[in-house]
């Protein structure tokens, strides 16, 4: 016995330092609720729409947090519930409620936390609540505790107020529009939280808020263009000082009416001088542009966009049909554009234009073509059950030559054709990104002379895909011209509402930090 003593005692040393180890992992919560919500539309948002994940199934949306990844098994994480939506209307009250209810009791059973990965969007718009993203984070703290390290992701075309500002202990968004550094956004804010988590340093010192007076449509605002191109373009420099953790410009979400609806700037870090003079640099970079920007794509009323579609040899000429857009949190369903179209003689005459329209919904039309299959004639009433100020329900009568079921948006995709239009017809609003998304429903849009979507900017692939281009100036929630929606309840001043306003104050604020709150 007296041999094995000093052995014993050596595998009790070991399985200590392991213990001691295993303690030291941080211990990090993930939630979330993202949607960008249109208050200038009478579509209202429902639970189901958020597809919440719990638990583990989070993962799949963080590539950069797989099993076997560095950053996975730098902290002992605890996934609770990530809801997002497709862009739509107002998130019904008692949508909110339930996910919010869900969300607390699950951070609630498995305290405590070290620090939490907060993922939104944030231009969620709730019936009868302003700064839903503030709420949010808001009941969360009084779950965790203030000294729980918070880590917020969110889309540049969200919303900062004060009380989300505060809130968050490091905050980021995109610096993409299009957004082609989503995951790699999230990444950062990640990785932010794991090093301060892990290097001791903890909530950054100094927080810098600036509301800059700035509403533009994210059609304006891209980032592949001037001026934001190079607006944004000056973000890394301030972010990547010594003393600074991070830097942001939000563009802010233009279709919504609320006090927290403009641009900000935000740089968060331990050096005073450069957290200030960072933020400060930056928001009056901004205001420096803010008469530059312009249209990412040449912009037409409805009828000079066709025409010019229309006179093109350039295949696809890819139509914007913007007013709708359920990207940006249309109700997708507006038939203007579509009735509009379908009035034109060229897209009935023999061997005259081809279009592909995507999409409009209209689930009548897709329980009828499920009962006559692919080859049947249909005829039903599609969109305007939701939006109907515009023009009416459209009774649309073709021949069914594509049908695909199990989209997760759509549920059950129809292809119409009506003379040399093909119409997509969804059961739900679906917005259409990627060639595939035609291609599998035996759509060719390359060879398409014409391809309408419902959405402003063109993502990525589109872009990449068109013969050309325009962006229509058509009616719908999400209406361009700003004037014309009437906003009521946003700061004033505000450029480009008041475009002679004097310059405004964009001196940083330095806020509280989260446990210095009342």
């Amino acid at each position: 016995m007296r041999k094995l003593a000093p052995f014993l005692f050596f595998l009790t040393l070991l399985f200590s330092c392991k213990q001691e180890t295993e303690k030291k992992l941080p211990r990090i919560a993930i939630a979330g609720l993202g949607i960008e919500s249109s208050t200038f539309s009478p579509a209202l948002t429902h639970e189901e729409a958020f597809h919440a994940k719990i638990g583990d199934s989070i993962f799949a949306r963080y590539p950069f947090m797989a099993m076997d990844s560095t950053l996975r098994k730098r902290a002992d994480w605890v996934p609770t519930l990530v809801g997002k939506s497709l862009p739509g209307g107002t998130v019904t009250r008692e949508a909110y409620e339930s996910l919010v209810a869900q969300t607390l009791q699950l951070l609630e059973e498995n305290k405590p936390y070290d620090g939490l990965f907060f993922d939104i969007h944030g231009a969620m718009s709730v019936v009868g609540l302003d700064d839903p993203e503030g709420d949010l984070i808001k009941r969360i703290r009084d779950v965790v505790g203030t000294d729980v390290l918070i880590s917020t992701s969110m889309d540049l075309h969200g919303n900062v107020s004060e009380r989300l500002a505060e809130h968050s202990d490091l905050i980021t968004c995109y610096r993409m529009a299009p957004h082609e550094d989503a995951t790699e956004s999230r990444r950062r804010a990640v990785q932010n939280l794991v090093d301060r988590l892990e290097n001791g340093k903890g909530k950054p010192q100094y927080k810098a808020w600036i509301p800059v007076p700035i509403l533009l449509p994210g059609e304006k605002t891209s980032t592949r263009v001037e001026p934001g191109k190079s607006l944004y373009a000056q973000v890394p420099g301030v972010a990547n000082q010594e003393g600074v953790v991070d830097a942001a410009i939000w563009i802010g979400y233009a279709w919504a009416d609320e006090p927290r609806n403009h641009a900000v700037v935000m740089v968060t870090g331990d050096d005073k001088e450069k957290v200030v003079a960072g933020a400060e640099k930056l928001a009056e970079s901004f205001w420096d542009v803010r008469k530059e920007f312009e249209f990412v794509a040449p912009t037409k009323s409805y009828e000079e966009a066709l025409n010019l579609a229309l006179a093109s040899d350039k295949k696809p000429f890819m139509l914007s049909d913007m007013g709708d857009n359920p990207t940006a949190g249309g109700a997708g369903d507006v038939t203007w554009t579509l009735t509009e179209l379908l009035k034109r003689d060229e897209f009935h005459e023999p061997g005259g234009k081809s279009l592909i329209y995507a999409s409009i919904p209209g689930p009548e039309l897709v329980e009828q073509a499920l009962e006559v299959g692919v080859g049947g004639k249909v005829s039903a009433p599609v969109g305007a059950a939701i939006d109907d100020r515009f023009a009416p329900p459209l009774l649309l009568t073709g021949e069914v030559t594509a049908i695909k079921q199990g989209d997760v948006h759509a549920e059950t995709e129809v292809v119409v054709k009506v003379g040399n239009a093909s119409v997509i017809v969804t059961k739900k609003r679906k917005p259409y990104h990627n060639e595939s998304d035609f291609t599998e429903l035996n759509l060719d849009p390359r060879n398409t002379d014409i391809v309408v979507v419902k959405i402003g900017y063109l993502v990525p692939e589109l872009y990449n895909m068109r013969g050309d281009w325009i962006m229509a100036l058509t009616p719908g929630g999400v209406d361009q011209d700003l004037e014309r929606l009437g906003h009521k309840r946003i700061i004033r001043p505000m450029f480009p509402l008041d475009a002679d306003m004097e310059h405004p104050d964009l001196s940083a604020r330095l806020l509280r930090a989260s446990d210095q709150l009342d």
